[in-house]
């Protein structure tokens, strides 16, 4: 998804003017929204931005999640906190706010802040989806970096960066210098999660896991058999914390269900998997 600054940083509510999906394509600030029925689901919406697939949203069911790694992040979430617990969230990239919507619905008591560089976008998908309100899901138009540098120290239970820029993660929000951001953001025990798009060769997904295990103390990967084994393109989700992560029967038992079943990698495979890379800083 190709993507620009925005002129400001400003809360989104609802607009007017939009009220439920419609298909169609939409112009946004950064290009182009395109709605589409799910065929399998009457209420069920598949959200397209310049033409990748972005965001599913069920509108009857907000626990309903279509993409795969978005299931494995709410399972390491759920394995980490009680559904009564009284969660801050921050969710970088927000596109149809799928993971944010789900959290509300998942921990009722939760506070969940969505970093959206699209105004326009931001907009359409209040109106389309009919998200929860603030406080319980707040979207904040503004560049991811500039937004989670701005934020009071120990403020967030949980950080989720879910950003592209086409296929790519654009480089600012994934260097050291910005995993130390998102760190300082976190209260102890918080958790930092990143999805990593990469290729067959998984030189990014080796990059990030260095830069992730060169600043917390607890790392974990959890992705399907074949990316790991760099069979395809996809997916790969990392995750750092300074507690341990993952280290019970429960998050492997949940990562094997769905259509497509998900292997956790421990700390020190996590490792093992990045030693050769080279950790991704601002100035490379």
């Amino acid at each position: 998804m190709g993507r620009q600054r925005p002129p400001k940083n400003v809360v989104v509510e609802p607009d007017a003017d939009v009220s439920g999906p419609v298909a169609g394509l939409y112009p946004t600030d950064t290009g182009t929204a395109e709605l589409i029925p799910d065929g399998d689901n009457p209420n069920g919406w598949l959200l397209m931005l310049n033409g990748v697939q972005s965001s599913h949203v069920d509108l009857a069911d907000p626990l309903r999640l279509e993409f795969e790694y978005m299931r494995w992040i709410m399972a390491l979430v759920q394995d980490r906190w009680a559904p009564d617990a009284k969660l801050r969230t921050l969710s970088l990239g927000g596109a149809a706010c799928s993971m944010p919507r789900y959290l509300v619905a998942a921990y009722p008591n939760s506070r969940n802040v969505v970093v959206e560089i699209d105004g326009k976008l931001a907009n359409h998908v209040r109106g389309w989806f009919d998200l929860p309100r603030a406080p319980l899901l707040k979207i904040r138009v503004g560049e991811a970096r500039e937004v989670t540098e701005s934020l009071s120290a120990a403020s967030r239970e949980l950080v989720i960066r879910d950003v592209f820029a086409g296929a790519k993660t654009p480089h600012a929000l994934t260097t050291a210098e910005f995993t130390a951001a998102a760190r300082k953001v976190l209260v102890p025990g918080g958790v930092y999660v990143v999805n990593c798009g990469d290729s067959p060769a998984l030189a990014t997904a080796r990059r990030e896991a260095a830069t992730i295990a060169a600043v917390f103390e607890h790392t974990v990967i959890i992705a399907d058999p074949p990316m790991l084994k760099g069979r395809r393109s996809g997916n790969i989700i990392i995750a750092g914390s300074d507690a341990a992560l993952g280290d019970g029967a429960g998050l492997p038992r949940a990562l094997l269900g769905g259509s497509m079943p998900a292997q956790l990698w421990d700390d020190a495979k996590v490792r093992q998997f990045g030693q050769s890379a080279t950790i991704l800083t601002d100035a490379v």
